[in-house]
């Protein structure tokens, strides 16, 4: 399912229980939210070839909060100071929405040097790192390649000083090249109604488990919200189903999707119950 570039959502929201950020993953009535929760479930349904290396999966996973964070930032504020007198004025309004406050052009234009400094930097530590590793950055291809990727590919397409950017760094020129030959693969696109029949006609998933090593209280059965903590922060609520570590998934009734159960990671989200807020 296709989703609008801006908000409102309607066909969105059911399945989610109104988390806004995209993209997620739906699996019949089991909905996955934020790029860390649908890889994750990847792996674990495709483990072969596996995306997260086995002699690196712990600093793999914590790279996404490096790529995802710091570098993901720093190339987004380049590419709308770069880009704000030609941004429509319904986007400029759904991302200050989404980032719960205006846009200071003038102030974002002024720091484009600094952005651009911060983004070379980081990409110096791709160049460093593909120059020991190898093709890739773990020495396999892996889901730290396709995070790092990301960044470049966003500027690649948004930022009019990239090539000039990256000329300096032939490894990652290289490397980028074997990123694009891997392709998309294929891919076939549904009508809304669609999805949403999908979930209404089929039964979550998810097992019910407990987490043994759960500090805060909580267990499955419990009412709780999960929101996102840096942008995008609009809660969803149901019941717990399971917890781990990582993962917590969430039982919630649409009238338009039925019985879903929405998982979401637990870095980067509060989980909000009866005895406050952790995070």
């Amino acid at each position: 399912m296709v989703v609008p570039r801006v908000m409102p959502r309607p066909d969105l929201m059911p399945l989610t229980g109104g988390y806004r950020r995209t993209p997620t993953m739906q699996i019949g009535a089991d909905i996955y939210c934020d790029t860390q929760m649908i890889l994750h479930e990847l792996d674990r349904r495709f483990p072969d070839p596996p995306l997260v290396p086995r002699h690196a999966s712990g600093i793999t996973w914590g790279l996404l909060r490096w790529t995802d964070g710091a570098f993901f930032t720093d190339a987004m504020n380049l590419v709308l100071a770069e880009n704000a007198d030609h941004l429509p004025p319904e986007f400029v309004e759904d991302r200050e929405a989404l980032f719960g406050q205006a846009f200071d052009f003038a102030r974002m234009k002024s720091e484009i040097p600094f952005r651009r400094d911060q983004v070379r930097a980081q990409l110096a530590w791709i160049e460093d790192q593909l120059a020991a590793g190898g093709d890739w950055l773990m020495g396999e291809f892996s889901l730290a390649d396709i995070h790092a990727y990301l960044n470049i590919w966003f500027c690649r397409n948004h930022s009019p000083r990239t090539a000039e950017l990256l000329a300096a760094f032939p490894n990652i020129l290289a490397w980028e090249s074997r990123m694009v030959a891997i392709g998309h693969g294929s891919r076939e696109e549904i009508a809304a109604a669609e999805a949403l029949e999908i979930a209404a006609s089929a039964s979550p998933q998810a097992l019910a488990h407990d987490d043994p090593g759960e500090l805060n209280g909580r267990r499955p059965g419990d009412r709780v919200s999960v929101t996102p903590y840096d942008y995008g922060c609009v809660p969803v609520s149901g019941e717990i189903v399971a917890l781990s570590a990582n993962h917590i998934a969430i039982r919630r009734y649409d009238e338009r999707a039925g019985d879903i159960v929405v998982h979401f990671p637990r870095v980067g989200f509060v989980i909000e119950v009866d005895d406050g807020i952790s995070r």
